[in-house]
């Protein structure tokens, strides 16, 4: 769905620039045109002393102030249209149907164990198009899960339907037991923690960053979090340590300082269930070496789900299941996966 969507919005600018560059080109022909043509129609007359030179003159710079406002008037046109798709896709999403209030759910979600069980669960987009299949999976309290896979097997999608962005076509999904379509999903992620590829960070200190996971977290909270996410040097070695405040985006930072100030953000609320989707594709081998010596003890107590393209991230979970076309095809450690020389012996080879 998600690619659908980016390509008619790619194919929609496409359209628009087309339009805009025809446009503009036609109007800029046409003034040149008309310009060319008084000179050519006003020469005339000089030569035939019937307009002075000035007279000629005089009018070109009339000719020349009426082009610049249609030519802006062509600007406002196309200007008018991206408007016009815009708020089209604002309209959208102001129309689209939104979950259901905790009045229309069934329970609230009680204390988390961690105990996710995934029986014979499918997703089927909008548009159709298959992502899962008959998935059956569980994590016990405690233990490290590893997603593995090629790009589009259906990783992402599970962890979309254990945070309830979406509801499996069949199937269920159940924590500690309690099916999780039937419980108000707000009462579900707040004890949840999701640490995804790219964090959004805010134009806000360092110190606020965190505490968007718990807005009433006091700074020792703060503190400990930073310290198990392995974060809390580098912020102590900055001019203003915690109240720092770093560019939008946190562009003022480098990636692994990004994504540990993600995850003390993730671990402040103490979650029982964490969640790391993709969150070291897209750094570089040093900072990925800083969080995976912070996973230990990041992941202690908690139950894990990993999803990450370097395998090398998977090696120390519990058990690692490898997804391929929407289906769980194989399931073990890594030293088990390796034996049966698989597609996880494949991906694991093409990786080394």
């Amino acid at each position: 769905m998600f690619k659908e969507e980016v390509r008619k919005a790619v194919d929609a600018a496409k359209e628009v620039f087309k339009t805009s560059s025809l446009f503009g080109a036609l109007i800029g022909f046409l003034a040149e045109l008309s310009i060319l043509s008084a000179i050519w129609y006003g020469g005339n007359l000089v030569v035939g002393d019937v307009l002075s030179v000035g007279q000629l003159i005089a009018f070109l710079i009339y000719i020349m102030n009426i082009i610049g406002p249609f030519t802006s008037i062509a600007q406002t046109w196309v200007s008018w249209q991206q408007s016009l798709a815009a708020s089209r896709r604002v309209f959208e999403i102001l129309e689209e149907k939104t979950e259901e209030t905790p009045e229309e759910e069934t329970i609230d979600m009680p204390p988390i164990k961690g105990h996710i069980v995934f029986e014979n669960v499918s997703f089927t987009y909008k548009d159709g198009k298959e992502v899962l299949r008959g998935v059956n999976l569980e994590v016990k309290p405690g233990e490290t899960l590893a997603l593995v896979g090629p790009s589009g097997a259906g990783k992402s999608t599970i962890v979309n339907l254990l945070m309830r962005f979406y509801k499996p076509t069949e199937g269920r999904i159940l924590i500690d037991g309690i099916d999780i379509s039937k419980v108000n999903p707000q009462t579900l992620r707040k004890q949840m923690g999701i640490v995804p590829q790219e964090p959004f960070l805010f134009a806000l200190s360092i110190r606020d960053n965190i505490a968007v996971g718990k807005p009433d977290a006091s700074l020792e909270e703060i503190i400990r979090a930073a310290k198990i996410a392995k974060a809390h040097d580098f912020i102590t070695s900055l001019s203003k340590g915690y109240e720092t405040v770093i560019g939008e985006r946190g562009c003022t930072l480098s990636g692994g300082q990004r994504q540990r100030i993600a995850i003390a953000r993730a671990i402040i609320r103490d979650p029982r269930i964490l969640i790391f989707d993709e969150a070291t594709s897209a750094l570089d081998s040093e900072s990925e070496a800083q969080i995976q010596n912070a996973l230990r003890e990041i992941t202690k107590g908690r139950t894990t789900i990993i999803v990450a393209h370097r395998l090398s991230t998977f090696r120390k979970a519990d058990r690692i299941a490898v997804i391929d076309e929407g289906r769980v095809v194989e399931e073990g450690t890594h030293e088990e996966l390796m034996a049966k020389k698989g597609l996880y012996y494949r991906l694991y080879g093409n990786q080394a």
